[in-house]
C-alpha cells in the first residue's frame, strides 16, 4: 500500500463541515464516497483538520492509502468528474509511507471576510456588517494572542482534544475599501477558535471591549466569557504547511 496526499479546494455552503457524520452531508464522505468508487475499494481519508459547517477551503489536504495508482493525474481528473461542482482536486501526490495529513501540519491559515456595503454576487462569502470598526484597537488586541498559548476561552466545549495550547503565528486586520479581512494563522486551531476570536474582536471594534478586557477574556478560561461566533460562510483555509522531505516521492 502506498500513501497519497491530495490538495483540495471547497465551497462549504451545502455541507455540514468536513469531518463524516450521521445524517449530514460533509466534504469527507463525498470524497470518500468518490475514491471508493473509482478505486474500487473502501477509501477512507484522513484530513487535515475539521471544518465548521458552511466554512470553506482554498487549500486543505488529505491523505488515503491504496494499492500503487499508475497515473495520480488520471485520477485526479476522473475525481473532478464525478464530484460535485462545489469540490475540486487539485493534484494528489504519493508521500513518505508514515506522512500525516493532520499531525504533520506545521501552520494552518484563515481569513474571515466582512464587508460594509450590500453585494449581490458576493453576500454568501462575506459577512455584511453594519458601520466602521476600529482597526487599530482590533489589531492592538489582536497582538495580544501572542502573549498566550492556552486558548480555552475560544474553544468550543466538550471536544476530544487532549491540550487546548496553540501557537499564534499571525494575527491581524486589514482593511481594503469596503470589506475588513483578518488573517490569522497558527500551529493548530480548536473547534470554532477562530470564529469565536472573531466575534470577540468585533466587540473590540465596535467599541464594546478593551485591551484588558480581551486578556480577561482568555485568563479566564471560560467559553462564556468571550463573544458570539460568527457565521462560518465567510470564513476560509487559506494555507497548510508541512515539511517538504515528506514529499519525497515523484510520479
Amino acid at each position: 500500500m502506498n500513501r497519497y496526499f491530495i490538495c483540495l479546494a471547497y465551497n462549504g455552503e451545502k455541507y455540514s463541515g468536513w469531518q463524516i457524520q450521521p445524517n449530514a452531508p460533509t466534504v469527507q464522505e463525498t470524497i470518500e464516497n468518490a475514491l471508493t468508487t473509482l478505486l474500487r475499494v473502501s477509501t477512507p481519508i484522513v484530513g487535515a483538520g475539521r471544518t465548521d459547517a458552511g466554512v470553506h477551503a482554498r487549500a486543505m489536504f488529505a491523505h488515503f492509502d491504496a494499492a500503487p495508482i499508475a497515473d495520480v493525474h488520471q485520477l485526479t481528473d476522473r475525481l473532478n468528474g464525478i464530484l460535485p461542482k462545489d469540490i475540486v482536486i487539485y493534484h494528489i501526490r504519493r508521500v513518505k509511507p508514515d506522512a500525516h495529513a493532520r499531525f504533520d501540519a506545521t501552520s494552518r491559515l484563515y481569513r474571515y471576510y466582512f464587508t460594509t456595503v450590500k453585494d449581490p454576487y458576493l453576500h454568501p462569502f462575506k459577512y455584511k456588517i453594519y458601520g466602521r470598526l476600529d482597526m487599530e484597537a482590533m489589531n492592538r488586541c489582536a497582538a495580544i494572542l501572542f502573549d498566550y498559548t492556552d486558548f480555552t476561552s475560544f474553544s468550543k466545549l466538550h471536544t476530544d482534544v487532549k491540550t487546548n495550547n496553540c501557537k499564534i503565528l499571525h494575527a491581524r486586520w486589514e482593511q481594503v475599501e469596503n470589506d475588513y479581512i483578518f488573517t490569522i494563522k497558527a500551529d493548530r486551531f480548536l473547534r470554532n477558535m477562530v470564529r469565536s476570536i472573531v466575534g470577540t474582536l468585533l466587540e473590540v471594534g465596535r467599541g464594546k471591549l478593551d485591551e484588558d478586557g480581551f486578556r480577561e477574556i482568555i485568563e479566564a478560561k471560560d467559553r462564556c466569557k468571550a463573544g458570539t461566533s460568527v457565521p462560518g460562510q465567510a470564513l476560509f483555509l487559506e494555507e497548510i504547511e508541512y515539511p517538504k522531505d515528506i514529499f519525497d516521492y515523484e510520479d
